[in-house]
């Protein structure tokens, strides 16, 4: 039995009841109370919403979008604060690519006449001739061997560009024209780096007619594509590890993550220096704490532009090591004062990839009771963060965030004075927590500790962010 299923197991017999409930754990010798136990105490009382405010404050004096030295100097700070509290810390370099749009041009010549195509953003710059051929919507397992050296007509839908472009290329295509589904707009198209021939879009009109010409023979074009490509930059994520004294080590991991990008041009106080603070203030507080679980904190980067970090981490990770890691405890913009609209909770709600209930979300939800927030969290379903890749390799996440999100989301005016120190010290709470009840040496909580659980129902909220 894997440690992770083991953890499962014992928080059935002692914390956590069934599908229907989770337990709150009462004070020691107090059965039927919801009040936050000694061991609660240990890292609530030690919990700063100060702290925090600070932390957001120094990240959110300028921008931190990936790849820059904005981003940098986030990282930088936040190593420093681990290396502080005394982890062992590691600044984890990864490559990204930004596209490049410089005085664009393209072009697609059939015949004498230049159908002034869209180029794609992120396309190869670069200039082929060679035989057109209709590969319909180039779905894997679709795309003949015969487009070897030959320009790849595509029609849009069903799979992304970047999978059409990519199948293509995989039988030896040189170039990609895509025409339109619908409408009669060329505007679209995204090619991924590393897809190193010309692609461009026309209008669906253009597509079709090249297809009835198709029918009557063969014909050759010529793709021109100028100012367009990837620049590569580095991004990076910062890990902290505390290892239990080797005496006392069950083997488990269990993980806290922040992601510490901004968008580009905005502050990010809430987006996500809120979460860091978070992250940053569970690292001081639990330094020095008796722990049987190792404890790791991540701050990833590029989470804007898709979850490159949390996914180049999660990559990084060995089966064996994946297996031990007990759950992952993702936050992200849990600070705002204008986020959460009137919903239970204060707004705050745990986000899991399929919908379902978790180690995570059990464990968190009835600390939510036992905490100054004084309710249980609810749960619903969303991806969009760094708890997914964790998901993905089978590992318990959530996100805990504030929904609706505020108006202010991805703009220059998420800034500081938006933050509201009570959110802060709540989410710190919760989490907090949630994750020692994990790594403090008396659990997972047998039937006979000292542990006395109440139980605790929680619901599934179809809540979306934008609602």
């Amino acid at each position: 039995m894997s440690k992770k299923k083991a953890l499962s197991v014992l928080l059935t017999a002692g914390l956590v009841l069934s599908v229907n409930g989770v337990y709150a754990q009462g004070p020691e010798g107090a059965p039927n109370s919801n009040a936050a136990s000694a061991f609660d105490n240990k890292i609530i009382k030690k919990i700063s919403a100060d702290n925090m405010y600070n932390t957001i404050d120094s990240l959110s004096k300028e921008p931190r979008a990936a790849g820059t030295d904005g981003e940098l100097k986030g990282a930088q700070y936040i190593k420093g604060q681990f290396e502080k509290y005394g982890y062992e810390t590691e600044l984890q370099p990864f490559k990204i690519y930004d596209v490049i749009r410089n005085n664009v041009s393209g072009l697609v010549e059939i015949g004498g006449q230049n159908l002034n195509p869209y180029v794609f953003s992120g396309s190869y710059s670069g200039e082929v001739t060679a035989e057109v051929m209709h590969v319909g919507k180039a779905i894997s397992g679709t795309v003949p061997d015969s487009v070897k050296g030959k320009i790849a007509l595509i029609e849009r839908g069903d799979i992304t560009f970047v999978e059409k472009i990519q199948n293509v290329l995989n039988k030896g295509a040189v170039g990609v024209i895509m025409y339109n589904n619908s409408g009669s707009s060329n505007a679209f198209g995204q090619a991924s780096y590393g897809q190193n021939i010309p692609a461009v879009a026309i209008t669906r009109v253009q597509g079709l007619e090249l297809v009835e010409q198709l029918k009557a023979g063969s014909f050759t074009a010529k793709i021109k594509v100028s100012g367009s490509g990837f620049l590569e930059k580095t991004s990076y994520n910062v890990i902290a590890k505390m290892k239990p004294h080797k005496n006392k080590d069950t083997g488990q991991i269990v993980m806290i993550g922040a992601h510490h990008d901004s968008v580009p041009g905005g502050p990010g106080a809430n987006d996500d220096a809120s979460g860091v603070s978070a992250v940053l203030e569970l690292a001081r507080v639990m330094s020095n704490m008796p722990i049987d679980t190792e404890l790791r904190f991540v701050t990833f980067g590029s989470e804007e532009k898709g979850l490159l970090g949390s996914y180049h981490y999660a990559s990084t990770l060995s089966s064996e090591e994946a297996d031990r890691i007990v759950g992952h405890f993702q936050m992200d913009m849990i600070g705002s004062k204008d986020a959460g609209g009137d919903n239970k909770a204060n707004g705050l709600i745990m986000y899991t990839i399929d919908g379902k209930k978790n180690t995570v979300t059990d464990l968190a939800s009835a600390a939510g009771l036992r905490t100054a927030l004084g309710e249980v969290v609810p749960y619903g379903q969303l991806g969009r963060s760094d708890h997914q890749p964790f998901h993905e390799l089978g590992i318990p996440a959530a996100l805990f965030i504030h929904s609706p999100l505020e108006p202010w989301y991805h703009t220059p005016a998420d800034t500081i004075d938006k933050i509201d120190k009570n959110k802060l010290q709540e989410t710190a709470e919760i989490v907090g927590a949630a994750v020692y009840q994990i790594a403090r040496p008396d659990t997972p909580a047998l039937e006979h500790s000292r542990v006395a659980p109440k139980p605790v129902d929680y619901d599934f909220e179809n809540r979306p962010p934008g609602a």
